[in-house]
């Protein structure tokens, strides 16, 4: 079995867990790569969504051996068999327990953004990650669980080497696993994107559930904080939930087939954002996600759809089908303006962009504004003279070949157009705030030339 990326993953997942959804579990990622995968499995879930922040406690001498792990609310799980047969001092335990509760502390703050953990007491515990290769976090991590009060633990993973439900037996009230294949060698090679997963998706995939479920947790750390901070701004992600007007899958009809994508709408939109993905990518991808709940938050609507069936995205020479793409794009938006009535902007990525770009191009095109993610403008070529829309161009600093493709592209354009380079980042903006740059620089450049259109 091989999954297009964590989101997909997390959507077959969901469907093997649905005998769950009527024990009111609690689903918990394990960071980073296990949140975007929980992510889907607690939407389809209805369930609440917190991650597992875990700390495996090595020998001080063997650190890949470890004697024991801690997870917040001062659990502690520790092997005294391994520290009786490894002679460990005391000393040197709390050493090492010491520097990795300061490496606890920090992540599960940075993660949460000031939310309290959720309580687990009583409950059911879905422990979810991207895959297993030795088992040893995934095994801490339930242990943890079990000792801050689930009542059952259910520890849930796309794909495993065939021996690890043997060794996760005693740790474990049920374990799901979608695929075991005989010749596992290591996670990532069952997966078409298995990028790494920034810890800003992590945030951002966390407060969106917490925004859409409500949950404002409980548990030793007490009530959030108020006023300014992170604690105001979930409760500012909360607020923008609760004034989404329409949060819906949809279905259109574009150019013959079918497609399916996810609106939605916060009360009085005055515009809409369509996401164009790229090759390799879902309307589940994570960065796109993260950009449409910032667009959402300013009170833009978004609709993130896929414009390939899965059929389709099996074969790879599809995602360069720029006029197949386009065609589909322009279909798709003319149901949305039936739909909503309101202006329409385009957001691509990668390939997406220039089948946004292409779309956008198209006589009578009624496109207010286009903002490219890493895109590839040359594929649109040479209809980019064309294109009336204000563009942005948004590339990585290190993502030097696109730089210059999209420096060409700027210099073919004939409306209005920028192009913005974050220092630093690559071709996906893994690093560490530059997804959240791009989020902010697209919701600017919609605010100022597509709402104003309303």
């Amino acid at each position: 079995m091989l999954f297009t990326d964590r989101a997909d993953a997390g959507h077959r997942l969901a469907e093997a867990l649905q005998h769950l959804e009527g024990e009111d579990p609690v689903v918990l990622g394990l960071p980073r790569g296990g949140v975007p995968v929980a992510f889907q499995v607690a939407r389809a879930l209805k369930a609440p969504l917190d991650v597992i922040v875990v700390r495996k406690l090595g020998v001080p001498y063997q650190r890949e051996l470890g004697f024991g792990a801690i997870g917040e609310g001062g659990v502690r799980v520790i092997s005294d068999d391994i520290v009786r047969r490894g002679r460990l001092e005391q000393t040197d335990l709390a050493s090492v327990e010491h520097a990795e509760a300061a490496e606890l502390a920090r992540q599960a703050e940075r993660f949460r953004a000031g939310r309290p953990r959720l309580s687990l007491e009583g409950r059911t515990a879905i422990v979810v990650d991207d895959g297993i290769a030795t088992g040893a976090t995934a095994a801490a991590a339930c242990q943890v669980v079990r000792a801050q009060g689930a009542a059952r633990v259910v520890l849930a993973v796309p794909v495993a080497p065939p021996d690890a439900a043997e060794r996760l037996r005693t740790t474990t009230d049920e374990y799901v696993c979608l695929s075991t294949p005989f010749a596992f060698s290591a996670v990532g090679e069952w997966y078409r994107d298995f990028s790494q997963t920034p810890d800003d998706e992590v945030v951002a995939l966390l407060a969106e559930a917490a925004a859409r479920s409500g949950t404002t947790g409980s548990g030793p750390t007490g009530s959030g904080p108020t006023g300014s901070g992170p604690g105001a701004e979930a409760a500012a992600d909360k607020d923008v939930a609760e004034a989404v007007a329409i949060e819906e899958e949809v279905t259109i009809d574009a150019a013959g087939v079918r497609l399916t994508g996810d609106l939605s709408l916060p009360a009085g939109a005055r515009a809409v954002v369509m996401f164009a993905h790229g090759s390799g990518s879902s309307r589940h991808s994570p960065r796109n996600r993260l950009v449409a709940a910032a667009l959402n938050k300013a009170g833009l609507g978004t609709l993130l759809f896929d414009l390939l069936t899965p059929a389709e995205e099996a074969h790879r020479s599809n995602v360069f089908d720029i006029a197949t793409l386009a065609e589909r794009l322009t279909d798709a938006t003319g149901w949305l303006r039936d739909r909503t009535a309101v202006p329409v902007g385009y957001f691509g990525a990668s390939t997406g962009a220039a089948a946004a770009l292409r779309a956008a191009a198209a006589p009578g095109a009624q496109v207010g504004a286009v903002v490219s993610r890493g895109g590839r403008p040359d594929l649109a070529e040479p209809l980019l003279h064309a294109v009336r829309a204000p563009t942005l161009l948004i590339v990585g600093g290190n993502d030097t070949l696109v730089i210059d493709l999209n420096q060409q592209a700027e210099a073919a354009m004939r409306c209005a157009t920028r192009l913005d380079i974050i220092p630093g980042a690559t071709h996906l903006f893994e690093e560490h705030g530059a997804l959240q740059q791009v989020a902010d620089l697209a919701r600017d450049w919609f605010l100022s030339h597509l709402v104003k259109e309303a």
